[in-house]
């Protein structure tokens, strides 16, 4: 949520939510998805009509991470006719504004320490003062916060990949089975080689990409590529390190099947796999022609 507030922001608007985000006064969230629009951005159908000085906000935004205690919302919304990908703007909403409802604390496979949400927006009134930079750009503003995102799922899955691998070493290496240690054998020790191949190959193009946004580089190929890899790279490292497990691998309180829940997501929040790959097949210029 607050990548395009400290790109495009005014200060005051910085000022005001941005700092306190910040500094953990604020918690915030960010409003794209919605009941029917969730990989395609362009099909959102919130709408946010001039009225005076304000903005008048009516839809709905389905997914929406942190939104049961958030205190502000970076909302995607229509704010004219016309093209879907020049329409649209973004604009901070305070979460205590009237005619908002916090409808349901959706259940999920994973996550369980991050809320997620259905918010229903009825006659909100906001300040046009809220929106973020020019009218008509949050398309555009989005879809460059978007690799904000993809960057931190992609860093953050080295970690876990990493902490998943090394909590499994340290169990086979203690658990005996036929009198020597699970990790003594060459079918376990051999594969958990390849994995901690594959999560390395992962750290080395994620910090690529970072370097190449610190420089002020346009990562969009980078940043999918990532995401991408470490999304499938998350069902695929927790669920063999499970089986070296065994029974105490499929139990809820096991670290490896918390990741092996928790992981799945990667490959759907933030643009789901089949996204990912469309972007870079864009980017190779290998798509179709229509």
């Amino acid at each position: 949520a607050t990548p395009a507030l400290a790109r495009f922001g005014s200060p005051a608007l910085c000022e005001e939510f941005l700092t306190p985000a910040i500094e953990g006064r604020m918690v915030s969230c960010i409003g794209v998805s919605e009941p029917s629009a969730g990989s395609d951005v362009a099909a959102i159908r919130t709408t946010a009509r001039r009225d005076g000085d304000d903005y008048i906000i009516n839809g709905s935004k389905l997914w929406i991470t942190n939104s049961l205690q958030a205190d502000w919302m970076c909302v995607l919304a229509n704010t004219s006719e016309g093209a879907a990908h020049k329409n649209k703007s973004l604009i901070i909403v305070p979460m205590n504004s009237p005619g908002i409802t916090r409808a349901k604390k959706i259940r999920k496979v994973g996550m369980m320490s991050s809320d997620t949400g259905l918010i229903h927006f009825d006659d909100v009134r906001v300040p046009q003062r809220n929106r973020i930079g020019e009218e008509g750009m949050g398309f555009i503003y989005q879809m460059q916060q978007f690799q904000d995102e993809r960057l931190w799922a992609a860093g953050n899955a080295v970690q876990m990949l990493s902490n998943c691998i090394a909590q499994t070493i340290e169990y086979t290496r203690e658990r005996q089975i036929f009198g020597r240690s699970v990790l003594d054998q060459q079918v376990v020790h051999f594969k958990l080689a390849e994995l901690q191949t594959e999560v390395e190959s992962l750290r080395g193009l994620t910090y690529m990409a970072l370097e190449k946004y610190l420089d002020g580089q346009d990562v969009t190929q980078w940043a999918s590529m990532a995401k991408l890899k470490a999304g499938r790279l998350l069902r695929e490292v927790p669920d063999a390190c499970m089986q070296y497990w065994g029974g105490m691998g499929y139990t809820w309180e096991n670290p490896v099947s918390r990741l092996w829940r928790d992981g799945r997501l990667t490959s759907i929040g933030g643009g789901a796999d089949e996204v990912m790959l469309g972007i870079i097949s864009k980017t190779m210029h290998i798509l179709p022609r229509s």
